[in-house]
């Protein structure tokens, strides 16, 4: 016995898939921002505090990509503020960044480890499907709006 399968809507779907093609990067930047600003904002409110600057030191940086309708952003450091982030010897030779060892961690003088505060981590972790829901929400509703005003056809 074999069955036999028509999807209704099937041509409409594969207009609006020709059509999401070309989207433009515009709005696939600013939707990805969107939700990377969330990870950024718990990543701000999660951080440990000793003088507040590893809060301020925090940025989106978006990685450049030859691949239309793509867009990545990061959680970075800024490095302007290095001359507070490095961690330098009596020789000035740089020997820890204090950034990094606060999310992963570090080993002290004596050899201890100890672990880091995982904040950038926990708030991707934290936020994925949140961060999912902004960015699909956003682009559907640029999409639907380049559709209204006959961008896209």
């Amino acid at each position: 016995m074999s069955a036999y399968f028509k999807i209704e809507g099937m041509k409409e779907l594969q207009k609006s898939l020709e059509r999401l093609g070309k989207v433009p990067q515009k709005h696939v930047t600013s939707s990805s921002k969107k939700g990377m600003n969330i990870v950024l904002k718990q990543s701000r409110a999660t951080a440990p505090v000793d003088t507040g600057q590893l809060k301020k030191g925090m940025k989106l940086i978006g990685e450049k990509s030859k691949e239309k309708g793509k867009k990545v952003y990061r959680v970075v450091f800024d490095r302007k503020m290095n001359d507070l982030f490095q961690k330098k010897n009596k020789d000035g030779k740089i020997t820890g960044y204090y950034p990094i060892s606060q999310e992963y961690g570090f080993f002290s003088k004596s050899g201890r480890y100890i672990p880091g505060y995982r904040f950038i981590h926990n708030s991707l972790t934290d936020n994925a499907r949140k961060m999912e829901k902004t960015i699909v929400s956003t682009m559907k509703t640029k999409i639907d709006a380049e559709i209204a005003k006959g961008g896209l056809k």
